[in-house]
Order: structure tokens, then C-alpha cells, then sequence
């Protein structure tokens, strides 16, 4: 089982770019595995923020013991069962869902080349490296189309946690990447599509 790490800011186009590689290799070798997923279901009231909101852009927001051990699973052959995470209600639902490992794992998040554990257990590793103007239109469309938030709370959501940990913890990721990915994300989801194929075939 090959494990292929996605990287890049909230609005980077990671889930875009993972289907767009789905795409070239198809779901019969492979699957996505989003790190959304593996939210804590409570977050610590550390990352509460002087104003009241949560922050959700630090990586002590995230399920590390449980994700890890997941990885683990897929990468020893092992089912899994996904953790439901409910963005509307900042929550988890009680249900799980069962997958079966495939061959290929294209797992993606703004923290997946963090931690040195789980950058063991990637083959190849990748970040998606997005102009700020880009990431936060993205990420306004989708906040306010898709999880019910006010055009408002958005934008003060960015500036006060989006950017600052951004900065501090996203981008320094690059240095752990294979390779960048640029706005160019047809062309390069052709390239790792045919190095995975490659991996698959061997």
C-alpha cells in the first residue's frame, strides 16, 4: 500500500487537486482520506480565541493519536473506521464509516506533512503552494456556500486564525514536500497520476 501526502493552506485546493489525481488513476487502486475527518470532537480551551472563537487552523485541533493509528492500519492492510466530522456543528456525528484499504491512499489536509510520524509512513509527498488572494476567495465561497457561515465570521475567522497559522505552522511544510504544486494543478496531477501508476504496476 502506497500513501501519498497532500498538503497546503485551507483553500489551496487540496481535495480538488486529490480527485483530479483520482481521476487519472481511478477508484478501483485508490481512495481519499481527508484529514477534516479527524478533527477532535471537543476542541482544548487553549485554542480559544481572545475573542471567543475556536481555532481550528492549529494542529492541536486535530485527533493525532487516532489519525496516526489509522495510517497504520491502511498501511498494515487493515480497515478503518472514518470519524464523521459535521462543519456546521463543529462536531463529530456518532456514526463511522468502514473503509477498506486500497492499494493507493491520497490523503490530504493542511497539516499532512506535519508530523514526523506520519511523514514516515508517506511515499511521496506533496504540497500545494496557492496565493493568498486565491486561498481566502476559495475559502470564503465555500464557508458561506457550503457550512452555513455568515460572510462576516468568515473574514474575521481569516484574519484572526487563518493567516497568523498559516504562516506559523502550514507553509513551513513545503520544505517536507517531494514537490510543489503551483496553480498548474492539471498538469501536475497528470505527473504524480503517472509516478503512482508507475507504484501500482510495480
Amino acid at each position: 500500500m502506497y500513501l501519498i501526502g497532500i498538503a497546503g493552506g485551507s483553500g489551496s485546493g487540496k481535495t480538488t487537486f486529490a480527485n483530479k489525481v483520482l481521476s487519472h488513476i481511478g477508484e478501483e487502486h485508490s481512495l481519499i482520506l481527508s484529514m477534516d475527518c479527524y478533527y477532535l470532537n471537543t476542541l482544548p480551551d487553549k485554542l480559544k480565541t481572545p475573542s471567543g472563537r475556536w481555532n481550528f487552523d492549529h494542529p492541536d485541533a486535530f485527533d493525532w493519536e487516532l489519525l496516526t493509528q489509522h495510517l497504520s492500519d491502511f498501511k498494515q492492510g487493515r480497515p478503518v473506521k472514518i470519524p464523521d466530522y459535521n462543519f456546521k456543528s463543529n462536531s463529530r456525528v456518532e456514526s463511522t464509516e468502514p473503509v477498506l484499504p486500497k492499494k493507493i491512499i491520497l490523503f490530504e489536509g493542511i497539516f499532512s506533512l506535519f508530523d514526523l510520524e506520519i511523514r514516515e509512513m508517506l511515499d511521496i509527498k506533496s504540497f500545494l503552494h496557492v496565493d493568498s488572494d486565491m486561498r481566502f476567495s476559495r475559502r470564503l465561497h465555500r464557508d458561506v456556500k457550503e457550512r452555513g457561515r455568515s460572510l462576516e465570521s468568515v473574514i474575521d475567522q481569516y484574519y484572526e486564525t487563518v493567516r497568523p497559522m498559516y504562516q506559523k505552522y502550514l507553509d513551513p511544510q513545503r520544505q517536507h514536500a517531494d514537490f510543489v504544486v503551483g496553480e498548474e494543478t492539471d498538469v501536475a496531477a497528470k505527473i504524480l497520476a503517472a509516478r503512482i501508476n508507475e507504484l501500482i504496476h510495480e
